[in-house]
């Protein structure tokens, strides 16, 4: 964020100094548009208004840059103002014309604009710009036909007038572009090359075609071309950042490579622009692409001073959880969340409300937020993860392995650690059934064995090697099904613990190991002494349970049996 401040300090001082010493011309002004250096332009412009207040395009151009940025009661009183010095002014009828238009006024639109080019004779500017006013109401990012066909036919009538006209030429080549006619658009911005081969915003315009058509390269080309004629202009940066976010979208094995150097180009274009609250956010998104979160936190943070936007409060809610600042996360995230248009709001941002209210404790919240992240968006199974991994550590077993089922069954990330907590999930489902102290008692559920038998089956079959903790489990699953009477065991868990106690062996038995290794030899005993009936056998398994530990209550309770027996007799 110091960086930020620091252009946004040197663009301040440009503007200052641009409007006292270099704002001598109006070219110079346009200029300064056209490189979107608006606050430098509107200096200059506000200057000219005052050194030539009987110049009407002065005042026009002064609009424009309101327009620009979205201020258009601002832009109407400027646009009048020219009027007043120029009743018969076409450029500032047709910018009451485009501010209308983008205000959804259309009639009003309608009137201003017929009355600019009954006022425009031969003049081709008018044309220009009432074809650059159409284009400027997208819906959804994208501009409707209707509006590129009128900008279309109201930009070739300028041309007929005056086919040398630069403006003329690339708005009709956005035109063309916003309808995919991408060769009739190359023609206008190839035409206005011929016309002024230093026509910086020519070039970007042919590199944002090249982008669309997914050919990178040649983008890059057209951009490095627009820096050669002027390194300052700063619409070949931004464009470039967008470039570089479609090629890492198209081609994951450059993605994480582009996706930095969108966000450098991005950087670059704030420091030769206005840095404006659109531009800062449009920043904010390169810095999602990024991950570089503790930049977006802080370029948030003071975003939410100077704007509005309630879209700031999505970027603070982002970065704040990855940067484990749960309470600003939160506070974010519920303004977010309330005050938004329903519109607006979209899954990825109930999937972080769901962590930060995990996070902080507010685990059925931050449950219920993943999901309706999930009911929205079918594609965002990665979600069950999360919500399994939070219904497990409350203990919520049985929800908790139909959440993994869930992932398991939609994700592609899935991995067998996610086979193991299904597993155990069920697992401990039926042990919550099976020692349950509730009146009445329920009965367990004996297929929640099975599901986790299942799981554990399907590790040990994909594991390179057979993995010790999932056999202790499945043995642990497959002595449940014995018979409660040690009579009539029938030997279910036996291959699993002797499997157990092969592998632990095999690598080494730790300190962790050991009750586990009494456990499978206690359950051996048992085997021999009731199945088998191979009282040496048995004596041998609980002897070794009791090496391993010697409070194993299965080995006392065997030994205790075998000194009262020998008593007896």
């Amino acid at each position: 964020m110091k960086m930020i401040s620091k252009i946004s300090k040197l663009v301040l001082a440009l503007a200052f100094v641009g409007s006292s010493v270099f704002a001598q011309s109006l070219e110079d002004a346009k200029k300064a548009i056209d490189a979107e250096q608006y606050q430098k332009a509107k200096g200059m412009l506000k200057n000219l208004t005052v050194t030539q207040s009987t110049k009407d395009e002065n005042f026009f151009y002064l609009g424009w840059v309101y327009i620009l940025q979205d201020y258009t009661d601002s832009a109407r009183t400027v646009f009048n103002k020219g009027i007043a010095v120029n009743p018969k002014s076409a450029l500032n009828y047709t910018g009451l014309g485009v501010a209308a238009f983008v205000d959804k006024d259309r009639a009003t639109a309608t009137t201003n604009f017929n009355q600019a080019i009954a006022l425009a004779g031969k003049a081709s500017k008018p044309y220009a710009y009432i074809g650059k006013g159409y284009l400027m109401s997208p819906v959804n990012d994208r501009v409707s036909p209707a509006d590129a066909d009128a900008a279309i036919a109201i930009l070739n009538k300028g041309k007929a007038l005056n086919a040398k006209d630069v403006d003329v030429l690339l708005a009709l080549g956005d035109a063309y572009r916003t309808q995919s006619k991408n060769t009739e658009a190359l023609g206008n911005y190839q035409a206005a090359l011929e016309i002024d081969p230093k026509l910086a915003a020519a070039k970007v315009a042919t590199g944002v075609i090249w982008k669309f058509a997914n050919n990178f390269e040649s983008s890059e080309t057209e951009f490095q071309a627009a820096l050669a004629i002027d390194p300052n202009y700063g619409p070949a940066y931004r464009e470039w950042a967008e470039t570089d976010v479609r090629w890492a979208l198209t081609d994951p094995k450059v993605a994480s490579v582009k996706v930095k150097e969108a966000t450098e180009q991005y950087r670059k274009y704030l420091s030769l622009t206005d840095l404006s609250v659109e531009s800062r956010l449009r920043y904010a998104d390169f810095l999602v692409y990024s991950g570089d979160w503790k930049t977006l936190q802080t370029e948030a943070a003071e975003l939410a001073k100077v704007s509005t936007n309630l879209k700031v409060q999505r970027y603070l809610l982002y970065s704040s959880v990855e940067n484990k600042d749960y309470p600003a996360a939160l506070a974010a995230g519920n303004t977010w969340l309330q005050k938004a248009d329903a519109k607006r709001i979209i899954p990825r941002d109930y999937v972080y409300q769901g962590r930060a209210q995990i996070a902080s404790g507010l685990d059925s919240l931050g449950v219920s937020s993943l999901r309706t992240a999930a009911t929205l968006d079918t594609t965002q199974a990665d979600v069950y993860q999360e919500i399994g991994k939070s219904l497990y550590g409350k203990k919520k077993f049985l929800e908790a392995a139909e959440a993994y089922k869930t992932y398991i069954a939609k994700s592609r990330k899935t991995t067998l650690n996610d086979y193991l907590s299904e597993g155990l999930s069920y697992y401990k489902a039926y042990t919550d059934q099976f020692f349950s102290t509730a009146k009445p008692k329920p009965v367990a559920d004996s297929t929640l064995l099975i599901k986790a038998d299942t799981a554990f089956s399907y590790i040990q079959h994909k594991a390179a090697s057979p993995l010790a903790i999932v056999a202790l489990y499945q043995a642990r699953a497959n002595d449940f099904k014995e018979p409660t009477d040690r009579t009539l065991y029938k030997g279910y868990a036996k291959p699993y613990y002797e499997q157990y106690i092969q592998l632990v062996t095999a690598k080494g038995v730790q300190e962790g190991d050991k009750s586990f290794m009494a456990e499978s030899y206690a359950y051996l005993g048992y085997y021999y002494e009731f199945k088998e009936k191979d009282d040496a056998k048995a004596a041998e398994n609980f002897t070794k349970a009791k090496e391993y530990d010697p409070a194993n209550k299965a080995a006392a309770n065997y030994f205790q049996r075998k000194a009262q027996g020998a008593k007896g007799k």
